[in-house]
């Protein structure tokens, strides 16, 4: 898995080598694609956990997941979301299992709200 940061969007491109990310019960597919790339970007740095949106208090549907900064690091590059902002036509693992690629968006300095 290739995983690839440019301006506002992540673009995850498939390998090979990567599995197949199905499961429609509880987001069970996007969410298992989200896991994988949290460990890729945590090796490059990065301190990401996975979370259901809402339990942050995002007004967003209740199993909506995304990857998030797990404290402010001080860094706007750092302080990140990326989440699927095609969350309710069709999960991200649909795009990477069968096109081979999948483009999430990114949010930037996200621990200074911007008013």
């Amino acid at each position: 898995m290739k995983i690839q940061i440019q301006d506002h969007c992540v673009i995850v491109t498939r390998e090979k080598s990567d599995p197949v990310f199905s499961g429609i019960v509880n987001a069970a597919g996007e969410s298992r694609l989200l896991y994988h790339i949290k460990n890729i970007l945590n090796k490059q740095g990065y301190d990401l956990i996975k979370k259901r949106m809402w339990r942050d208090g995002h007004l967003m549907d209740e199993m909506q997941q995304y990857l998030r900064t797990r404290k402010k690091t001080g860094d706007p590059k750092r302080d990140i979301y990326i989440w699927n902002t095609n969350w309710n036509v069709e999960g991200a693992e649909v795009d990477f299992n069968t096109r081979g690629e999948t483009k999430l968006a990114i949010e930037y300095d996200v621990f200074n709200p911007k008013v």
